[in-house]
C-alpha cells in the first residue's frame, strides 16, 4: 500500500468511527424488543435515503463529485481509483467532524472553491504527481463532508446517513468516470472536451461562490 493510499484509508476509517459515535449521541440506546428492532431497521433505511439525497440536492456537491470522476478518467492508471477513494475517505472524515459540531465558519466557500479548482484542473490538464492530485481532491472533500455532517436531519442516524451519502457520492464519481471514458473513445476530441468541461465547471463554481457571497 502506498503512503497516499494509507492516508486515504486512515481518513475513511477515522470517519467511519466518528459517524456512528455521533449518531449514538441520543438517549435510550439499550436492549430493544422486536417491535423496536423493526423500527430501527426502518429508521436506518430512512436515514440512508436522507443521506443519499443530500449530495444530490446541491449543484455544488453534484458538480464537484462528477468532476472528481472526470479527473480520474482523464488521468487514468492508478488515479482511476485513487482520486475517488481520496475524496470518499476525506469526505467521511469531514462528515464525522461535522456531526461532532466542529464546522469552521464559511465552510460553504470551500465547497464552491472545489468546483472551481477541479474545473481548472480539467481545463488546464495540470501535470502533477498522483499524491498532489489526491491531496487536492481530498482537501476539498473535507468541506463537502463537513456540510453533510452538519446538515444531518435530527431523525437520521449517523451510520445510516453516512452510508447514504457515501453511496450517492460514489455513484456521482462513477457518472464522471463514465463520461470521461465516453469522451475517451474519441481520442482527438479529448483535449478539447476536457477543456470545455473544465471551463463550464469553473464558471459554475464561480457562479456558486458569487451567489453565496
Amino acid at each position: 500500500m502506498t503512503r497516499v493510499s494509507a492516508l486515504a484509508t486512515t481518513g475513511l476509517t477515522t470517519g467511519l468511527v466518528l459517524l456512528p459515535q455521533a449518531g449514538l449521541a441520543h438517549p435510550g440506546h439499550g436492549r430493544v424488543g422486536q417491535g423496536e428492532m423493526d423500527g430501527l431497521v426502518d429508521g436506518s433505511l430512512q436515514s440512508a435515503l436522507q443521506g443519499f439525497l443530500h449530495p444530490l440536492g446541491g449543484a455544488d456537491h453534484v458538480l464537484a463529485m462528477v468532476a472528481v470522476g472526470l479527473l480520474a478518467a482523464l488521468y487514468g492508471g492508478r488515479a482511476l481509483w485513487a482520486l475517488p477513494l481520496a475524496f470518499l475517505a476525506m469526505m467521511t472524515l469531514g462528515a464525522g467532524l461535522g456531526l461532532a459540531g466542529l464546522v469552521p465558519p464559511h465552510a460553504e466557500i470551500g465547497i464552491g472553491l472545489s468546483v472551481v479548482a477541479f474545473g481548472l484542473a480539467l481545463a488546464l490538464r495540470v501535470e502533477a504527481p498522483l499524491a498532489a492530485l489526491m491531496a487536492l481532491v481530498g482537501g476539498f472533500a473535507v468541506f463537502h463532508g463537513l456540510a453533510h455532517g452538519a446538515e444531518r436531519p435530527e431523525t437520521a442516524t449517523g451510520l445510516g446517513y453516512g452510508a447514504g451519502f457515501l453511496a450517492a457520492t460514489a455513484a456521482l464519481h462513477c457518472a464522471g468516470i463514465g463520461l470521461g471514458r465516453l469522451t475517451g473513445a474519441r481520442p482527438v476530441a479529448v483535449p478539447v472536451l476536457a477543456r470545455l468541461l473544465g471551463g463550464v465547471l469553473t464558471v459554475a463554481g464561480l457562479t456558486i461562490l458569487a451567489q453565496g457571497a
